[in-house]
């Protein structure tokens, strides 16, 4: 018998202390959202890295530990030359060390990439425990507050108008998905932006 159940009060928050990312694990919250501001150092290498025109990308996975830092040899390895690289690398580690605590993670799967399009345009909803996203440069994702969209047909659905809410750049988002235990058809409405202009993109998810 599946005693999985939606929660009756599915919301999301937002703060501008990286503490609020713990909100997520209470019943109910999909999207927590840390709403802070890039270091300068890390900004100015974000700008350089899509204005060179490159498709940057680096995929892995990471066998990680709450004990020690994060491996991440040649990260993004094509950008290396760039000013403030060691700044934006010392931030992805940061990044990977605070979701491995807040999940006790064993696994961690990390895609960084440079988009020109949008990668999944339709709204839709993860089937993952629970993805971090950050957008370096460019616009964020867009989500949707509960009730904005029927969640039955979702994928044929056409997008609302109004009420379409947006990651800004820097801001550290925890996305609960579909495989969340007791978060079943209830994982956070999002999309990638409707913009062609380039973004750079980090996404965690937790393999373990």
């Amino acid at each position: 018998m599946n005693l999985a159940f939606k929660p009756v009060d599915i919301r999301q928050v937002q703060g501008d202390s990286p503490g609020i990312l713990a909100e997520i694990f209470q019943d109910g919250i999909n999207l927590a959202v840390w709403q802070r501001r890039l270091p300068a150092q890390v900004e100015d290498f974000a700008a350089l890295a899509i204005n060179l025109g490159q498709s940057f990308s680096d995929q892995r996975v990471l066998d990680v530990s709450e004990h020690e830092p994060p491996l991440l040899p040649g990260l993004l390895q094509e950008a290396a030359d760039l000013h403030g690289y060691e700044g934006f690398v010392a931030d992805v580690k940061w990044l990977v060390s605070a979701y491995t605590c807040l999940l006790g993670a064993r696994r961690v799967g990390l895609r960084l990439r440079v988009l020109t399009g949008a990668m999944c345009p339709r709204f839709h909803v993860d089937k993952v425990p629970l993805r971090l996203l950050t957008t370096y440069v460019g616009a964020g994702s867009e989500w949707l507050e509960e009730g904005a969209i029927e969640r039955v047909g979702l994928h044929l659905a056409p997008a609302p108008v109004d009420n379409i809410r947006t990651l800004q750049a820097g801001d550290v988002a925890l996305l609960k998905g579909e495989k969340w235990l007791g978060n079943e058809g209830a994982g956070l409405i999002h999309r990638s932006p409707a913009s062609d202009r380039p973004r750079l993109l980090l996404s965690l998810d937790w393999l373990a």
